[in-house]
């Protein structure tokens, strides 16, 4: 007996066909029972983490067998030296699409609030984009278009562990993986394939080779269903969580007739050290560079990984919002070469970045590297040899937090909350391009702090009700200056109380953006408003 199938909110008939909600059922009934059941392994691991974060014996064949490569470059993923991230927004996704980056990812996970709106739009901006059909016109009369040579796109679904409860089959919600994916590849695959290239992916959060088998699964499934050729899909897989570092050459090995490389996702990837390594605290994020010990194992043991599969490596985000001030901008830029130099040195074969702006300094770097070539993937690092206790090694002695560090980790993650509440997944402040993943790595710290009584560089050790204080003077500070109506200050007082539940438990909670979505977003809370307040960044 075929269960129910209910859609929560605005119906979108352009995009949610029949058809189109039969296909991401048919992968719901095909492989939903699998996302649970290694969403209870990865619950399961967690219990006892360091005693299990190590290279797998079980698969020691997989890594040691030298002959196996994924396939090679798919048509527009053979030079990726500047890639381009972002939400799926009309503007952004129009202006990402004019910035002169050889890739453009859609970030439907970190960067895009998931109200169904934005989830749903996403998908018809995309469409549009292919068919040459997207435009936006801005209040002020501004008219933005595409042009004509668009970079290949890429879509970053939602993560395994989050849901979209908009769609539910028999009451229950549908996975936002295949959600995500299933309408993208349902209306997208073969616009991309008449366009020269194909339906390309980026997956996020992975924590096992299991996860990466059930997405080749997928794939295939998906493929066979739809009638386009086995091998068409290609994905990269960020490495953003401990325990997947442990696993790279396992993932690359299950997706390797689909697979397009490996990504290093600095900014989660300093968020899963944390929750699997919560008794060794980090200094502030930003003191925490790639050249620390730990990230430096990790970064060179995937430049290795992927280079010996035949794979692309891609570096991390470059987050800086340009300033209009030229020293400050000349400044910022300086550093965001540097970062790319010593990428580029290392022998990733492209990298991130957050802001058109940033596109052609990551160009140059990559050029004058590679030259004419695409890639480096010839390069192959024989001589990087990389232990477990060396993807471990996260020894910090002595660590203070300043008050600006406290400060500033408290406002990222208030302000960001509240602007997602708001509809918003990118967010500029203080210089930077914020997303979830950056949220996630400031309440993070401000967990592990507090959990630590890690002490200040005045003599106070961080605290729950020290930290509570200051979220409440972050508040007050825009209520006095004006700063907030009434529909901001009902968000900011939503993601006060989220945060303050979530710097309070006894461990440190898995992700913040799940129960700010099945509190705030989801339709069981009922269908989220169209306008979007403004929330003061």
């Amino acid at each position: 007996m075929s269960e129910t199938v209910t859609i929560v909110g605005l119906q979108y008939p352009e995009v949610l066909t029949p058809e189109a909600i039969g296909f991401i059922v048919a992968l719901d009934r095909e492989f939903g029972a699998r996302r649970v059941q290694l969403l209870e392994r990865r619950r399961r691991r967690q219990v006892a983490r360091t005693d299990d974060l190590d290279f797998l014996p079980s698969t020691a064949h997989v890594r040691d067998d030298a002959s196996w490569r994924i396939a090679a470059p798919a048509p527009g993923l053979i030079d990726r030296r500047v890639e381009i991230t972002g939400p799926p927004e009309r503007k952004m996704t129009i202006n990402a699409l004019n910035s002169g980056a050889k890739v453009w990812m859609a970030d439907f996970e970190d960067a895009l609030s998931p109200t169904w709106q934005n989830v749903v739009e996403g998908q018809l901006w995309l469409r549009n984009a292919l068919d040459g059909t997207l435009d936006y016109t801005a209040p002020d009369g501004k008219r933005y278009e595409i042009g004509e040579e668009l970079p290949t796109i890429m879509v970053r679904p939602r993560g395994w562990h989050l849901p979209e409860a908009h769609l539910r089959i028999g009451g229950r919600a549908v996975s936002a993986s295949l959600f995500d994916f299933g309408l993208y590849f349902f209306h997208c695959a073969q616009r991309q394939i008449d366009r020269g290239s194909g339906p390309y992916f980026y997956l996020p959060k992975l924590e096992s080779h299991l996860e990466a088998r059930l997405w080749n699964d997928v794939f295939v499934f998906a493929q066979e269903q739809l009638g386009i050729p086995r091998g068409t899909i290609r994905a990269t897989v960020l490495i953003e969580t401990i325990p997947a570092a442990f696993e790279m050459d396992e993932i690359l090995y299950e997706l390797r007739e689909h697979s397009a490389g490996l990504n290093a996702g600095r900014w989660d990837y300093l968020f899963s050290m944390i929750k699997n390594r919560p008794d060794v605290v980090l200094p502030e994020r930003s003191q925490v560079t790639m050249t620390a010990p730990f990230m430096r194992a990790y970064t060179e043991l995937l430049v290795k990984t992927c280079h010996r599969r035949g794979a692309h490596a891609i570096g991390g985000m470059a987050a800086v919002v340009p300033s209009r001030e030229p020293v400050a901008a000349k400044r910022a830029l300086n550093q965001v070469r540097q970062d790319k130099r010593r990428e580029v040195g290392d022998g990733f074969d492209g990298s991130w970045v957050a802001h058109p702006g940033l596109v052609e300094t990551c160009r140059e770097v990559f050029d004058q590297w590679l030259g004419t070539e695409p890639h480096q993937i010839v390069r192959r690092r024989d001589d990087v040899q990389v232990t477990a206790a060396e993807l471990l090694d996260v020894k910090t002695v002595g660590v203070q937090v300043s008050e600006v560090a406290l400060r500033t980790n408290a406002s990222v993650a208030l302000r960001y909350i509240a602007a997602w509440l708001s509809g918003r997944g990118a967010v500029a402040l203080n210089g930077l391009m914020e997303d979830a993943a950056t949220a996630e790595i400031c309440r993070a710290q401000l967990w592990q702090w507090i959990a630590t009584g890690t002490p200040t560089d005045y003599g106070v050790p961080v605290s729950a009700a020290l930290v509570t204080r200051m979220l409440r003077e972050e508040v007050d500070v825009l209520s006095e200056t004006g700063a907030l109506d009434e529909d901001a200050a009902r968000l900011f007082g939503q993601a006060r109380t989220l945060l303050t539940v979530l710097l309070t438990e006894r461990t440190c909670p898995e992700f913040l953006t799940l129960p700010a979505y099945l509190r705030h977003l989801s339709g069981g809370a009922g269908t989220p408003a169209i306008s979007q307040p403004k929330v003061p960044a």
